[in-house]
This record gives C-alpha cells, structure tokens and sequence, in this order.
C-alpha cells in the first residue's frame, strides 16, 4: 500500500527530481494544490492570483521510507526562511508549504519543523506553512521531470 505527501519548495522541477531518487518513492508529479480555481495552468498560477503553490506530490511506500524520512528531504530542498521566495523566483505560488493528508502527517510535520527550527542551521525564523492538502491539480506535462527531459540535476537555470 502507498500513501501521499505533498511538499511545496519552490519550483518544483528540482523538488520532484530529487524525491524520484529516493528508495521507496514510486512516483513524484510536478502540480499545484491550496488556490481557488478549478483546474489551474502554469500560466494561471504564475500570475500568483489563484492561491495555488507550485508541490510535487510523492507517492511513497512506507514500509521502505517514512513520511519522517521524506520530512528531511523537504527541508533539505530549500530555505524554509524565505516567504514567497526560492531563489530567483517570487510570489506566493513559491511558497514553502507541507500539504498534509491525515493527522499523522499533520503532526509529523509539526514536530519536524520545530525540530528545525530549534536546530539552530538557520539564523531566522522558518515561514513554512502547513496546511491540510486540497485538491491537487497535476501540472501541465512538460513540467513533468523537466529537469531529466532537459539534462539537467538541479534548477540552476
């Protein structure tokens, strides 16, 4: 049996290349999740209108790795300090998210982010919301492992 998590690190394109790698994970689709309009585009979310953040959804097994595990990996990902922020991209839709599917995930993922904040890696304080997970609409293909497609590990573009 599989479960879902739902992360939003910024783009998303680095995000799901690096939980395809992890064992245990069947799958990562670039998506978007937490906004107000039915069936979003890229073009749609990218005017920061619509309340959605750019998420990988991660199919995983957790009898291989844990939703803990995966926690690690999400904070790892990016600067949970930066609102609305990722690098060079801006705007809500980049925001630093964890979409929770029950109340397990709810509370793991509370205990995790204080467990990183009091771990002292960063000088100011973590923005990272965790929010009960929605509807999530599947990203246009060209999105999906983007990063692969173009030969590419990272999203230094």
């Amino acid at each position: 049996m599989t479960s879902k998590a739902t992360f939003g690190a910024g783009c998303f394109w680095g995000v799901e290349a690096k939980f395809r790698k992890v064992d245990g994970v069947s799958d990562a689709v670039s998506g978007y999740i937490g906004g107000t309009l039915d069936n979003p585009t890229y073009q749609d979310v990218c005017t920061g209108k619509t309340g959605h953040a750019e998420v990988v959804q991660v199919e995983f097994d957790p009898a291989k790795v844990s939703y803990e595990r995966l926690l690690q990996i999400f904070w790892a990902s990016h600067n949970p300090t930066t609102l609305n922020r990722q690098g060079p991209d801006s705007g809500t839709q980049y925001r630093s998210a964890i979409f929770f599917h029950d109340e397990n995930q709810k509370a793991a993922a509370n205990t995790s982010k204080q467990e990183t904040e009091s771990s002292g890696k960063h000088s100011t304080p973590i923005v990272t919301e965790i929010t009960p997970a929605s509807t999530f609409y599947r990203a246009e293909e060209y999105h999906q492992r983007y990063l692969e497609k173009h030969g590419m590990d990272s999203c230094s573009i």
